[in-house]
């Protein structure tokens, strides 16, 4: 995690976070977008809830996602 508040300022505006409530509902964002929504929890009096970066991302085209599609036996 950022070790400066300049990190932070940084990480604020990158895409890739969850914040997992722990209640079966989960928010993607920014790290600015998922932490205004665990502060706005604590302000009703729940539970902030967890926040995670993301840290695998895969993008598949059509091709590529109906090739997959087929590798795990779905019809196309």
């Amino acid at each position: 995690m950022a070790k400066t508040e300049d990190e932070l300022r940084r990480l604020a505006k990158q895409p890739g976070w969850q914040l997992d409530t722990g209640e079966g509902a989960s928010h993607l964002g920014t790290l600015e977008e998922v932490a205004k929504i665990a502060h706005a929890r604590r302000a009703r009096g729940e539970r902030p809830g967890i926040v995670r970066q993301i840290e695998n991302a895969v993008e598949l085209e059509m091709l590529d996602l109906e090739q997959l599609w087929r590798a795990i036996g779905l019809p196309v």
